[in-house]
């Protein structure tokens, strides 16, 4: 500004000065006029760039798993394949499609806040603030929520690794511990089991220690029978045997049976009788329904060949004055003494 009374040479030299000064102020400055804003730009860019490759990754991997797997469309002769829920194919699909939805969904999430903290952590770098008080404070209330909410975090990361791995999925029998039934849902957090009553269990992913998975790939039918001291077991391997193949031979049973019954031999030696073993691969889920069936059968066959099951056998000894007469016949011994088999 001008002082008060001063000539016009003065004013007009003044004005050009600043006139002449304010070009090189802005070609001193240019570069954060322009550069800092296009930097900030090119970061914004390259985010959205990488956030786009990186969806679509996980988008090719969400349409893999979404894929059946080899010879799953086909028809089932052999009850081997993947571990997926074989007894029945739309839940096979639906177990699919929830697993690769979480799974997208996650890494989706991930990788969004990933470049976006990276992304905001160089803008910030470009116009001037230090990165090194914030990443301080950031990690001072990360550990204090990581401290907080341990079991939150080791749920969400149980049920990654449950989706991950596959150890079950919407449709499977398992057992869990307490908790024995059917997978009605897996979240990243939370499964949820129907058992046998109908009772809802809500178990968290981070308290499943085991698991025991009924549902995949193949299952085992295990049946004891229990036979007579005095039963002939060439007899009865053959009688076991042989209701075992009729049983494979039912078309009923066609493809459920995935071998031929085998008969394992003398399981235990109890004090009521011998117990033999039969046993028999089964596709998941049936081999409880064949194994009554089994158990029908063989009774039906142990009767018609004439070996009996046993029933608890008991002694039991009969004190009395003199002699004692059981069943019509005259069984005390020398000392009072009369043994009656029941």
């Amino acid at each position: 500004m001008a002082p008060t009374g001063a000539p016009a040479s003065y004013v007009l030299s003044s004005g050009t000065d600043q006139a002449l000064a304010a070009p090189g102020w802005l070609r001193d400055n240019a570069g954060a006029l322009i550069g800092v804003p296009l930097r900030i730009v090119l970061i914004v860019v390259g985010a959205a760039i990488v956030r786009a490759v990186a969806k679509k990754a996980i988008t090719r991997v969400v349409q893999r798993i979404l894929q059946p797997s080899d010879g799953e469309n086909e028809p089932r002769r052999t009850g081997r394949g993947p571990a997926v829920l074989q007894r029945d194919r739309s839940r096979a699909k639906e177990r699919r499609e929830q697993r690769a939805r979480t799974i997208g969904s996650v890494l989706g999430s991930a990788v969004t806040i990933v470049i976006a903290l990276m992304s905001l952590a160089m803008v910030l770098d470009q116009i001037g603030i230090a990165l090194g008080p914030l990443l301080a404070s950031a990690g001072v209330v990360g550990l204090a929520i990581g401290f907080g909410a341990q079991s939150l975090v080791a749920d969400y990361l149980s049920g990654m690794l449950i989706m991950m791995e596959d150890q079950y999925g919407v449709g499977d029998s398992v057992d869990l511990g307490e908790a024995i039934g059917e997978v009605e849902h897996v979240g990243l957090r939370l499964t949820q089991i129907r058992d046998l009553n109908g009772g809802l269990w809500h178990i968290r992913n981070g308290e499943i220690l085991r698991v025991r998975n009924d549902s995949q790939e193949w299952a085992r039918a295990v049946l004891d029978v229990s036979v007579a001291y005095d039963s002939n077991l060439d007899t009865v391997y053959d009688v076991l045997e042989r209701t075992g193949t009729e049983l494979r031979q039912d078309p009923e049973f066609e493809g459920i049976l995935l071998e031929d019954p085998s008969v394992w031999g003398v399981q235990s030696l109890d004090a009521d009788g011998v117990v033999v073993r039969l046993a028999v691969k089964t596709v998941p889920l049936k081999q409880w329904g064949v194994t009554r069936e089994l158990r029908r059968r063989t009774k039906t066959a142990l009767d018609a060949a004439g070996i009996e099951i046993p029933f608890p056998q008991r002694t039991v000894w009969m004190r009395t004055d003199g002699d004692a007469t059981v069943n019509g016949r005259n069984n005390a011994d020398s000392n009072g003494k009369s043994p009656v088999n029941r």
